[in-house]
């Protein structure tokens, strides 16, 4: 089992659990422009963690040149660890590779709008990128009402899970089974020898992405706004009930035996050996990992999406996330080009080629129809829009998430409480 490093920011780096196979910035972009024939040769950076994502990028590099006879994309794959850094580095220096990708939003070393901001990025002026970008997500490659960059994809954040081994022993969770009935079949599981739910609680990475997807319900889920409401002091962490449900709702899943033993303590091989000697049966990923394993698995087991639960009398909505994106350089010789490459992407030509590789969800997530088998369960969600974006691409900075996810370790130690938690967060936003 493994986590795709596709996203490289910090919520998703835990992903790379190495089970389909294991990845500073070389070659970069000739820096300023030309009267001349721009040149039809570009570069694309990615830091891809094993052979499945390579093919991914490697994909859509083809699939382009095969549309636009003569030109020639260049796939650059760089070391995934430092590629944040390492892009940033190379981006503010102004001499980044011509097309890279990058973090949608704020709040991450690679992300797009501070890169924006400096004016580091190749504004999109095509009408046809404007118009494929998810209408409710916009904010992720836009500033001052400009485009600088676009999805490779979409991806719900919740529960990878083994429905047909649960079943097995009895135990039944669905898309619309509350936290409260999950909870009451977690003594049942471990009677099996079983947990619901593998954690890495050691990992502020795995301890986010779960605390994140309850919030979705909790607190954004009633008010998709908060953290615009956030920014302009009308509301806390401290101050809103939902998130300190959310939290709550953890430590009760904890108490209650819903995670394996030395969770607090595990890492992501915890989680690599209990899924694989069948010991747990879900834990809290981006969707695109069920691809993934099912892949590595050569087709012997059989994974399904699921959101995380809401507790019973609320409504359970569905985190998604289009922050995996791409973006030109200013600096680039070929802007015709790279914005060219860039359109291809976010078609959806472009996007059927990627998610057909790794397992996402184009981004017009109303093409339902499109959806591999492992989105059923989840399926009348995103036709009902019954869905929220993924709440830390639109905060100031990193430490907030980073702070948020070493909070629930400490709550589950008994180390912190949940206002202590939610306190260092309201100081983090600053």
């Amino acid at each position: 089992m493994k986590q795709s490093h596709r996203s490289r920011r910090t919520r998703l780096a835990w992903l790379a659990i190495p089970a389909a196979a294991g990845l500073l910035l070389a070659g970069c972009s000739n820096s300023g422009t030309s009267s001349a024939k721009e040149p039809q040769t570009i570069t694309f950076a990615f830091g891809a963690t094993n052979d499945q994502d390579k093919a991914a990028y490697t994909n859509l590099t083809q699939a382009f040149e095969k549309e636009n006879k003569g030109v020639t994309v260049t796939p650059l794959n760089l070391p995934t660890q430092s590629y944040p850094t390492a892009l940033a580095t190379r981006v503010q220096g102004g001499n980044a590779p011509d097309t890279f990708y990058a973090e949608g939003g704020t709040g991450q070393v690679d992300s797009i709008i501070p890169f924006a901001k400096a004016g580091q990025l190749l504004e999109l002026t095509d009408r046809a990128i404007k118009s494929a970008l998810p209408s409710d997500q916009k904010q992720l490659w836009t500033y001052n009402g400009k485009i600088y960059g676009v999805p490779l994809g979409t991806q719900s954040n919740g529960v990878i899970y083994n429905d047909e081994l649960a079943k097995s022993i009895g135990v039944n969770i669905t898309a619309s089974t509350s936290l409260d009935d999950i909870i009451a079949q977690c003594s049942a599981a471990r009677a099996k020898g079983k947990t619901i739910y593998g954690l890495a609680g050691s990992t502020y990475q795995n301890n986010g992405i779960l605390a994140i997807a309850l919030a979705t319900s909790t607190v954004y889920g009633p008010n998709k706004n908060w953290n615009a409401d956030r920014a302009k002091n009308k509301v806390t962490f401290t101050g809103t009930k939902g998130w300190t449900t959310a939290l709550e709702s953890i430590k009760k899943m904890y108490d209650a035996g819903c995670f394996q033993d030395g969770a607090t303590s595990a890492g992501f091989d915890a989680l690599t050996n209990g899924a694989s000697s069948g010991k747990i049966l879900g834990f809290f990923a981006p969707s695109g990992a069920a691809q993934q394993i099912m892949v590595a698995a050569g087709g012997h087991v059989k994974l399904i999406a699921l959101p995380v639960a809401a507790p019973s009398g609320t409504k359970t909505y569905l985190s998604l996330s289009a922050d995996q994106s791409v973006a030109a350089s200013a600096k680039t010789k070929s802007p015709k080009l790279a914005e060219s490459f860039l359109k291809y992407i976010v078609s959806d030509a472009g996007q059927q080629t990627y998610s057909a590789a790794t397992g996402t969800i184009p981004v017009n997530v109303g093409r339902s129809s499109t959806l591999l088998p492992q989105y059923e369960g989840i399926k009348d969600m995103i036709s009902s829009n019954d869905t929220r974006g993924y709440a830390p691409t639109d905060w100031p900075n990193a430490k907030i998430y980073t702070d948020l996810g070493n909070g629930v370790q400490g709550i589950l130690t008994g180390q912190m409480t949940v206002k202590q938690v939610l306190e260092q967060m309201d100081t983090d936003w600053g």
